[in-house]
């Protein structure tokens, strides 16, 4: 079975960059994969921040990250990285990362149940001022 495994968090100040990393181990990617990064801040709704197709290396963002956050990946290491640039207040969250099908199907992820396998256990991230 795929294990996710985020990792990165801590506390920053507005304006810093950050790096979380998203570990898999075990089972095998279908060429269609594709893997999100997702948040959850206290009180909100679950949000879709990007994702990238695994094979293709094809990315997009939610709204609210554009131009400043970037998905990237490792095949050799089987890891997926979230590049956080200017940094706000409200980039505090819970960051989790989450594996499904096509590319395109990626922002319905939020609606799911976080199951293992398939989501990891997250990394909190905290945006001081």
């Amino acid at each position: 079975q795929v294990q996710l495994v985020e990792s990165g968090g801590r506390l920053v100040q507005a304006g810093d960059s950050l790096r979380l990393s998203c570990a898999v181990s075990g089972g095998t990617f279908a060429s269609s994969a594709s893997m999100g990064w997702f948040r959850e801040a206290p009180g909100k709704a679950r949000e879709f921040v990007g994702a990238i197709a695994w094979t293709a290396g094809n990315t997009f963002y939610g709204d609210s990250v554009k131009g400043r956050f970037t998905i990237s990946r490792d095949n050799t290491t089987r890891t997926m990285y979230l590049h956080m640039n200017s940094m706000k207040l409200e980039t505090t969250a819970t960051y989790y990362c989450a594996i499904g099908g096509p590319l395109a199907t990626a922002p319905f992820w939020a609606l799911r149940t976080r199951l293992a396998g398939s989501w990891g256990r997250g990394t909190q991230v905290f945006v001081s001022s």
